[in-house]
């Protein structure tokens, strides 16, 4: 038996049962034998012996014994070596082990993010949503409004006649499609002098038909199916859990307080408006309001989809409806089935703009107008729930 003695032979020893800190004498025989003020601790054999974590230092455990939590440390490196030297499978299985573990500790935390991206953040935003005051919303939408603005690059349209006939269409859908108690929600109907066949609502109420999109459409239903439709998500707040969904934890709690006013925030909420992809269930919901304003209108609900068909592959590139607004064939048929289903009255309501208007309206852009700041005040379609008339 050779005992290594002096301070050469001092350890430290954690017998894996408490905190408590030893300093041991080790032994180096037919066993590394643990030694504390001449009673023994612990006998570990050879075979037995693993390295574990530690830096600076040699660490070892053992795969024997009756507690597999205690450790052995040697500071010293000639009395390390001198044990290593006796550890014949003293790194066996630490490879890999340690990429099991690794890749468990990777996987989980795949899934967890997973989750949190498809049920948590969501899960959170529904229930946010609805606690977030509708004038920080609306806040909100002013202070992303000149983001947004500035990254689409169109200038706002303001020919009179054509903003009188956007304005006439927009009240009849309003007054169609809000119920009459929601008097907070603000709407306020922009077109953009832009070739992009689109359009966004942004938290607050604030809708932008592009002109691209405004050409495509042929008859006043068309327009007034995919307005109804941004009107749907602006009721709903889709843009507001859309922006929740995107922001960081900090984001979120300022947007409780009212603190919308942060640079990161204005970059975080545009970002999520202009990237938008709302879910099957908001883009549903949004059809069925479009469907309702349309129905109670007497006019046929069935024109929205008649324009999204039109507009698939007929624009190429990014910024198109079908970007923000994914549909497939149900929700193409359900539209349909709304326009069969108000058949008996989708030719009854009155057109909603004479041919006079609409060609007003498609020429909002046209001219020098189109190249000017938006006009303020009574000019721009800014309308609200309140606005109608009573009785309405």
């Amino acid at each position: 038996m050779t005992e290594a003695s002096g301070t050469d032979a001092r350890a430290i020893f954690f017998d894996g049962r408490s905190a408590r800190r030893r300093q041991v004498t080790i032994i180096i025989g037919p066993v590394l034998e643990i030694v504390e003020e001449g009673t023994p601790l612990a006998r570990w054999a050879w075979d037995d012996i693993r390295r574990a974590d530690g830096h600076g230092r040699l660490r070892l455990k053992t795969l024997a014994g009756s507690n597999p939590l205690a450790r052995l440390e040697i500071a010293d490196p000639g009395l390390a070596r001198a044990v290593e030297t006796r550890c014949p499978a003293l790194d066996h299985g630490q490879g890999r082990g340690r990429t099991r573990q690794v890749l468990g500790w990777s996987a989980a935390a795949c899934v967890s993010i997973v989750l949190l991206a498809l049920y948590g953040i969501p899960f959170a935003a529904d229930r946010i949503t609805p606690l977030v005051p509708r004038s920080v919303e609306a806040r909100l939408g002013e202070a992303t409004d000149r983001q947004v603005r500035a990254l689409l690059g169109g200038e706002a349209c303001t020919r009179p006649q054509g903003q009188a006939a956007l304005g006439q269409m927009v009240r009849a859908l309003i007054d169609a499609g809000l119920p009459p108690e929601d008097d907070e929600t603000v709407i306020d109907v922009v077109v953009l002098s832009s070739d992009v066949v689109n359009a966004i609502a942004l938290p607050g109420g604030r809708i932008y038909v592009f002109d691209g999109l405004l050409q495509k459409a042929e008859t006043p239903d068309e327009l007034a199916g995919v307005i109804a439709h941004e009107i749907g998500h602006v009721h709903h707040r889709d843009g507001l859990r859309m922006v929740i969904r995107a922001g960081s934890t900090s984001f979120v709690i300022g947007l409780l307080f009212g603190d919308v006013a942060g640079g990161a925030a204005i970059v975080t909420a545009a970002d999520a408006v202009l990237n938008a992809a709302y879910s099957r269930d908001a883009e549903t919901a949004a059809d069925d309001f479009s469907a309702a304003a349309m129905t109670r209108l007497g006019r046929s609900p069935a024109a929205f989809g008649d324009l999204l068909v039109r507009v698939t592959g007929e624009t190429e590139g990014h910024g198109t409806l079908l970007d923000s607004h994914p549909f497939g064939a149900d929700r193409l048929a359900r539209l349909a089935a709304a326009g069969t289903a108000a058949a008996g009255t989708a030719t009854e309501g009155p057109a909603l703009l004479s041919d006079t208007d609409w060609q007003a309206l498609k020429g909002i852009c046209g001219g020098s107008s189109a190249s000017g700041p938006p006009a303020p005040g009574p000019e721009r379609q800014r309308l609200k729930n309140s606005d109608k008339p009573s009785g309405s």
